[in-house]
């Protein structure tokens, strides 16, 4: 494939040159490392051949904060940039601050055959069928469409073309004004109503990583089988957990196969669920920051603190770069942390983790009270910005049934009444029940934690080991040996012994 169709040169020097944009950030994933300094290249040369000599300065950017398929809008900030163009695979998320071009790289399919498959699962599973894609096959959408096209002249028995529908690709250049125009018409379900010029609505627009479809009215999500075209990875993971309800498959385009097992995403569902009763027995919530560039971030973070702390819980702010087990271990006083960061990114395999991790929509299921899960399952936490976390003055006077505990357990101690004062009367049985219940246990034998905490402060109170301490509570002076001082290079009696 040509390096500058692949890369797309000629629509990145026209971003860049139109807008008269004079320093660029150029952000590549770790696998595509290995060109940037051909596409630095083949760009300035690009460049300069429209504008003539300029000044346009272009800065690589790799190895990213957080994850590689979002804007690095923090990286970009530090050399100045006035935009950033981005490669690879990407999520599409709206950026905050800078604007972005997104270049999404053209991976090799075959289009007869991809083509086949598709017209096979029609005809097979007599139902309408919604053709998604990763991004790196949109360029072949195009071309599948006539094939298709011509197979269908060529039979009889072919599907009309109401039973396949493509969906679109959604604008690769990215403004953060955009943001502010469209989160108006989010829904929360990942929904939001088109409208037409004339004020009249077509029907539902459907929007995931990318891609962006309509469906006509009285048309449910669950009357299509979804076609994916693409790898298995991140954004066929968000697709398969986001309609779970749909019937899926996906073509391989390396292997040029056909698969229909989307167990393991499916049991992805039973784990999350699981983490969800897992949180609704936490004290102590820490909220990891996963992105610092995708737009509504902030209100994502103080829509979790409101509903935590609302509940009678304690709420932690965490930023950090990308979370591992041994960055997280640092805080063993959080019982859960919630990940606010983008849709393709905001699943962490947490097994390995002391403390489960989950996602906001997690964190709404476990911490509102009454709420159930009805299956319906939102990765992007942008769409969750609308929703009232949880009404004052609804906090549940029951105890709530624990499953991991296995008995009764009262999620606050303090109620908050409608005129914003405290009342703590409690029965004193129901106050002895909670408080055997949200007793921190030791899950090892050497573990440095017991009683019970409902803070950072009182965890680190309830610590047996608090190290030495120099000072007695008697005034009198107590004698202690101190031993060299001064700096390991030179402490002051090896200075003493060599002025001597």
């Amino acid at each position: 494939m040509d390096f500058e169709a692949k890369y797309e040169i000629s629509r990145a020097a026209d971003f860049i040159c139109t807008r008269n944009f004079t320093k660029v950030a150029l952000q590549f994933p770790d696998e595509l490392l290995k060109d940037s300094v051909r596409v630095v290249k083949v760009l300035r040369n690009k460049i300069r051949s429209i504008k003539g000599e300029s000044d346009v300065g272009l800065y690589v950017m790799a190895d990213t904060t957080y994850g590689s398929c979002c804007v690095d809008e923090v990286g970009a900030s530090h050399i100045g940039a006035d935009c950033v163009i981005h490669y690879g695979h990407t999520c599409l998320s709206p950026t905050s601050t800078l604007p972005a071009f997104l270049v999404f790289g053209k991976a090799s399919v075959s289009v007869f055959d991809c083509a086949g498959n598709l017209y096979k699962s029609v005809l097979d599973k007599g139902k309408p069928v919604l053709v998604l894609f990763g991004l790196e096959y949109a360029y072949a959408i195009q071309s599948l469409q006539e094939t298709l096209a011509a197979k269908s002249s060529t039979l009889s028995n072919s599907p009309s073309e109401q039973q396949i529908q493509f969906a679109d690709v959604m604008n690769p250049v990215l403004n953060p004004s955009d943001y502010k125009t469209s989160n108006e018409h989010l829904g929360p379900s990942g929904t939001y109503t088109h409208g037409r010029s004339d004020g009249m609505t077509t029907g539902m627009q459907y929007s995931i990583g990318g891609l962006t479809w309509n469906l006509a009215e009285g048309c449910k999500m669950e009357d299509y089988m979804l076609f994916w075209i693409g790898s298995d990875n991140s954004a066929f993971a968000n697709a398969v957990l986001t309609f779970n309800d749909c019937e899926i498959v996906r073509y391989d385009a390396t292997e040029n196969r056909l698969l229909s097992d989307t167990s393991n995403q499916r049991r992805i569902l039973k784990r999350r669920y699981y983490l969800v009763e897992k949180a609704k027995d936490a004290n102590i919530v820490g909220i990891l920051v996963g992105t610092l560039g995708v737009a509504g971030y902030l209100h994502m973070i103080h829509q979790m603190k409101e509903l935590i702390t609302k509940v009678g819980k304690k709420a932690y702010t965490f930023v950090m770069g990308r979370p591992n087990p041994a960055k997280l271990a640092n805080f063993p006083e959080c019982d859960v942390f919630i990940y606010v960061s983008c849709a393709q990114t905001a699943l962490l395999d947490s097994k390995e983790f002391l403390a489960p991790v989950i996602t906001p929509f997690e964190a709404m299921l476990a911490f509102n009270s009454g709420s159930q899960w009805t299956g319906t399952y939102v990765m992007e936490f942008r769409n969750l910005i609308s929703s009232s976390p949880v009404e004052p003055g609804k906090l549940s006077e029951e105890a709530r049934f624990s499953f991991l505990k296995g008995g009764y357990v009262e999620d606050v101690d303090i109620q908050v009444a409608e005129n914003g004062e405290n009342n703590t009367g409690r029965a004193l049985a129901l106050a002895d029940a909670t408080e055997k219940a949200l007793q921190l246990r030791d899950k090892y034998p050497n573990t440095l934690v017991n009683g019970t905490a409902k803070s950072g402060a009182e965890y680190l109170a309830s610590r047996s080991y608090h190290g030495l301490d120099m000072y007695s509570i008697d005034s009198t002076a107590e004698p202690f040996f101190i031993g060299r001082s001064g700096k390991a290079s030179g402490y002051k009696d090896e200075s003493e012994n060599r002025t001597s």
